[in-house]
């Protein structure tokens, strides 16, 4: 490429940054402020605190079951005048009647017995609403698990930007001083072209990155409901954290006490077992009080008609059997037994699954730390490498090129520290994720 092309580069990147940076705003963000913000914010934690409050109050709905029930009716009406005939409808008679009608009834009866229908209702109202909670905390769980992913891949990001930036600067550095070395004819122009595709592929790196970093940081505001143009810029201290580390015992018996999706489970298998009750109770007779009082008028039972309001009450027991039960619901029961049954074994399977869980991430968590390790003592021999070849340069016993070796080898090693150290902490917080303990 030539210097003027490059120099179009260089000015279009300078003002593309220049205009970047003035409509970003950068904003400083811990993990327990994330946490917060998604708290406060995110639309998938406000649906399902939504979908609790409607279970809550389909709890109400089924406890006021067990209230009487009470109705009330009133009319009005005009009545035309009747006519009388024989049986074999000869010599008809017309019969005046009072033409204003009135009807006023009220009527309540309370049940005493349902065959544990309405029990059996609010227990499955009760573990309904207490489903609905654990789906809203398991999701609350999903939802800190995954911006934690995307928080720690926005930092590895910024890292693996500031090392390409780095290297670039430091090719740059390098072509400038084999270019003075090749108008003095000790290097070749092949040797410049080598380095002027590694700045090339730097280049293309840097794009790669900065746009992944970008969609990242979109799915981050986001979800928290960040202003538009914010960036976000993660706090290094979260390195600084201690990852808590128990056995894997310890790790399962967290899983086995807290994990939500063996609590759900758990509440499943009662929800069925109430269903099972519920359809038991449709073969049992229903048995309420009943009470009513009427005023009618005028009293049309008389001929000619009474001109009168006729006023009659009773109080009794009433009983109610739907006889189709015997041979209908013999078939429902049987499928909600099957029912029952197929939410045991899947709560079985929910802990299978767990434990497996629980095995997996451990040993990612203990794969994590021996590749930190590694990485910690990698740095150290990188430092010490560039240390030595520094030296040797400054003494002239070393070549330009072996310095940017080195150089690259140092950056490079501290990126891999730095990863590794980010993944610890990822692993970290997938035991908490699979245990549902992220706090």
């Amino acid at each position: 490429m030539s210097k003027c092309k490059w120099l179009i580069v260089f000015t279009t990147i300078l003002c593309s940054q220049g205009f970047y940076a003035q409509s970003i705003q950068r904003y400083p963000l811990s993990i327990e402020e994330m946490f917060r913000l998604a708290d406060e914010n995110s639309q998938s934690i406000r649906a399902h605190q939504t979908g609790a409050e409607a279970t809550a109050e389909a709890l109400k709905n089924a406890k006021a079951q067990r209230l009487p029930d009470i109705q009330a009716s009133l009319s009005v009406s005009y009545l035309g005048d009747g006519r009388v005939w024989d049986r074999d409808f000869q010599h008809g008679t017309h019969i005046d009647i009072p033409h204003f009608g009135n009807n006023f009834a009220l009527e309540a009866s309370q049940v005493i017995y349902a065959g544990g229908a309405i029990s059996s209702g609010i227990e499955l109202a009760e573990l309904a609403h207490k489903m609905s909670l654990l789906d809203g905390e398991r999701n609350r769980q999903e939802i800190r698990f995954l911006l934690v992913g995307h928080y720690l891949d926005l930092y590895k990001l910024g890292n693996q930007l500031q090392v390409l930036q780095k290297n670039m600067e430091l090719t740059e550095q390098l072509i400038q001083h084999m270019k003075a070395r090749n108008s003095e004819g000790t290097v070749l122009k092949n040797d410049i072209t080598r380095y002027e595709l590694q700045r090339e592929m730097l280049a293309l790196q840097i794009t790669r990155v900065r746009h992944a970093a970008h969609i990242i940081n979109h799915q981050l505001t986001t979800t928290l409901h960040l202003p538009d143009g914010t960036q976000v810029v993660p706090d290094t201290t979260f390195l600084n954290r201690q990852t808590e580390m128990l056995s894997e015992t310890a790790w399962q018996q967290l899983a086995a006490t807290n994990n939500l999706r063996l609590k759900q489970s758990e509440l499943a298998a009662q929800m069925e077992q109430q269903k099972v009750k519920l359809e038991r109770s449709e073969l049992m007779p229903k048995v309420a009080l009943v009470a009513a009082d009427h005023l009618n008028g005028p009293v049309t039972i008389e001929v000619p008609a009474l001109d009168n309001n006729f006023n009659y009450w009773y109080v009794g027991i009433g009983m109610k059997y739907n006889l189709s039960s015997l041979f209908k619901n013999n078939k429902k029961l049987k499928q909600s037994k099957l029912n029952a049954r197929r939410a045991t074994e899947e709560l079985a399977l929910a802990q299978e699954q767990t434990t497996h869980a629980v095995q997996s991430s451990f040993t990612n968590l203990q794969t994590a730390l021996a590749d930190l390790h590694t990485q910690e003592k990698s740095m150290e021999l990188a430092n010490e490498h560039y240390r030595i070849t520094r030296n040797r340069y400054e003494n002239e016993l070393a070549l330009l090129t072996e310095l940017l070796d080195a150089s690259n080898m140092k950056l490079n090693a501290e990126l891999d520290w730095v990863n590794s150290r980010a993944n610890v902490i990822y692993n970290g917080y997938k035991m908490k994720y699979v245990t549902h303990t992220i706090q």
